[in-house]
């Protein structure tokens, strides 16, 4: 940092500040500055807010729940709102770990101000005995110049630009690259041919196995079952070098989360195949919509279990939920996923799909040990 950014700093705070009780709470400015930068910084990046969330649903997440704890602050600099950080703490797993993240408003940049912020959220996360920082940065695939230097993932595949400001601000401060992840977007609607097409071969692989659904809730019967096959989420998908111990999914919690974004304005769908011999729940996929920004689908999970993969599973939930796109959201036009670069099978279903590029992440960690 240079003698020159000093002056600057004498005026920085730094604090933690609340969350509203309820999307709809009156009043609340610092958590709408805070949403502000989020909501500035979509629309510098990608000139549109298909990737950020809204304010209801920013309040319900950064609530936290019983599973992990979330902390937001502001930085400001004599007054003014110039930056703001995340810290979120896992209470179930990975309770060694902590997510960090920074930005710094675009017009007070490199100035010493998201330093100042990271080392406020790394103070806090080592006064908990964490000593795994995890961050990930989501940048336009327009900075992979073709040609241009890369950074590789130290245990995934792929790599981010080295040039880019936020490679340097995670090297500088010891944090290493571990996987990349491609963020891709399929527009809609899907040719119904190529849907058959791609439905025909997948079946042909799929005989003893039947296809569900349901919207928002998953029903009573399944949810203990559905929570199985949400645990694998965490333990069967690669992570690279990063770590993370699996998630124990119940039935609480997938009703903690399915509430969370009910509240929020979030819409939710699943497909799930099941097991015609042993009833057991084999794959799944969900997708989700905000009213908010009603022209974008989100992808979430999508996961065939150990077992029963080979079948064409994979292709058959995702074909079956986005069958269902324009019944339920006629207003969608696109559908947008991120899948880690050595996931090979499951970015070839995409593909296949008609999924393109749209941007990539970096994932990011340090460790203290």
């Amino acid at each position: 940092m240079s003698s020159s950014n000093v002056p600057a700093l004498a005026g920085l705070s730094v604090e933690r500040i609340p969350v509203p009780k309820s999307p709809d709470a009156m009043g609340a400015p610092d958590f709408r500055a805070f949403h502000d930068l989020d909501v500035a910084h979509h629309m510098d990046l990608w000139g549109n807010l298909d990737r950020c969330s809204t304010l209801a649903e920013a309040v319900l997440y950064w609530q936290g729940n019983e599973y992990e704890e979330r902390h937001v602050f502001l930085a400001r600099l004599h007054g003014t709102v110039v930056g703001r950080g995340t810290l979120t703490l896992p209470l179930s797993e990975n309770t060694t770990t902590a997510g960090v993240d920074v930005l710094v408003d675009a017009g007070y940049r490199r100035r010493g101000i998201g330093t100042r912020i990271l080392s406020v959220l790394e103070q806090l996360a080592r006064e908990r005995e964490r000593v795994s920082f995890d961050a990930f940065c989501s940048e336009p695939m327009r900075l992979l110049i073709p040609g241009g230097e890369l950074l590789e993932a130290e245990s995934g595949t792929g790599g981010v630009p080295l040039d880019s400001a936020s490679t340097g601000f995670a090297l500088h401060h010891g944090y290493s690259l571990e996987q990349v992840e491609t963020n891709s977007t399929l527009d809609l609607p899907v040719g119904e041919a190529l849907l058959q097409d791609l439905e025909e071969q997948a079946s042909k692989r799929a005989a003893g196995y039947s296809l569900i659904g349901w919207q928002d809730r998953c029903p009573d019967e399944l949810v203990d079952v559905f929570a199985k096959l949400k645990s694998l989420m965490s333990t069967e998908v690669p992570i690279a070098g990063l770590g993370w111990e699996g998630e124990e999914w119940d039935g609480n919690r997938v009703r903690v989360e399915e509430s969370t974004w009910l509240a929020g304005g979030v819409a939710s769908m699943a497909a799930v195949a099941r097991h015609d011999a042993t009833a057991e729940l084999a794959a799944y996929t969900i997708l989700t919509h905000r009213e908010a920004t009603p022209g974008m689908v989100y992808q979430e999970d999508t996961l065939v279990a150990p077992g029963h993969r080979g079948h064409g599973l994979g292709m058959l939930v995702k074909i079956a939920n986005l069958r269902r796109i324009q019944g339920i959201w006629p207003a969608a036009t696109s559908v947008m996923t991120w899948n880690a670069n050595e996931n090979r099978h499951m970015l070839a279903i995409n593909i296949a799909l008609g999924f393109k590029p749209s941007g990539f992440d970096g994932e990011w960690q340090k460790r203290l040990e």
